[in-house]
């Protein structure tokens, strides 16, 4: 049965982010996951957790000054300074908030003509970021993104992230398949999600094309569920969606998971 995790940070905004927490608990999540947990005391996040009786499925690394276009720093040439301190705050959010994968957020490039430097940069990044994360037991993810949700991104297709992951070749890499972004570049869900068992460590979700609520739109969710469960997946199911409007009002997809989650 799937483990769906409650993505706070685009669910519940009709709340402030510390009390998505318990909404999403009384909603029958037993999980959680959102981008960016820093601006917040990893000690008070720790207590709102335990006390909503929830586990953090996943969080980002820090994307940077979002205003001027930054989405991550990984695979930039002259940020590597800036990104081990990034990894290593992020770890230490891992560890205080008992999350073993955390999502890498590579870089939007800044020229065309840099796209090979820039993967070059991020293997080697990834490969250190690895290593350190691998002395705690967790985990590391890189997400392909749409080009019409972040243009430029670093990578866009399933295939690119699966390629990188085998150049980086560190056992606690993952890609992080979202199969919102997945259906909108590559399509062929199934093969992706069948063939490549094993090689992504986080799932995410959403309808397409509109991001809603999985329950419209071209991707037969029920029917995805069910092939995650015929894998043997056994990470989390992000709930990584904009709701249509309340999101309470629009969680009836869920109901018949409620009584599954753990």
């Amino acid at each position: 049965m799937p483990q769906f995790a409650a993505n706070l940070t685009m669910m519940f905004k009709e709340v402030d982010f510390l009390e998505r927490f318990e909404q999403a608990a009384q909603c029958g999540f037993k999980a959680v996951e959102f981008l960016w947990p820093y601006d917040y005391d990893k000690e008070e996040l720790a207590k709102i957790l335990k006390e909503n009786g929830l586990k953090v499925a996943l969080f980002n690394t820090t994307a940077g000054d979002t205003a001027k276009g930054e989405w991550g720093h990984a695979a930039l040439a002259g940020r590597e300074a800036d990104f081990k301190a990034e990894i290593e705050q992020a770890l230490d959010y891992a560890i205080a908030l008992d999350c073993k994968t955390v999502h890498v957020m590579s870089a939007v490039v800044p020229y065309p003509e840099e796209k090979e430097l820039c993967r070059q940069v991020f293997i080697k990044n990834m490969r250190m970021a690895a290593d350190l994360f691998a002395k705690h037991n967790k985990v590391l993810t890189m997400e392909a993104l749409c080009p019409d949700i972040k243009p430029r991104y670093l990578y866009h297709s399933q295939y690119e992230t699966m390629a990188l992951r085998n150049e980086i070749g560190k056992d606690n890499v993952f890609t992080q398949l979202d199969t919102f972004h997945a259906q909108m570049v590559d399509g062929n869900l199934t093969h992706l999600i069948r063939d490549f068992k094993g090689q992504y460590g986080h799932v995410q979700i959403a309808a397409a094309p509109s991001r809603h609520e999985p329950d419209e739109g071209e991707i037969d969710y029920g029917y995805i569920f069910k092939l995650f469960d015929e894998v043997g997946y056994q990470g989390y199911i992000g709930c990584e969606y904009n709701p249509r409007g309340d999101t309470k009002a629009g969680l009836g997809w869920f109901e018949p998971y409620k009584a599954e989650q753990r």
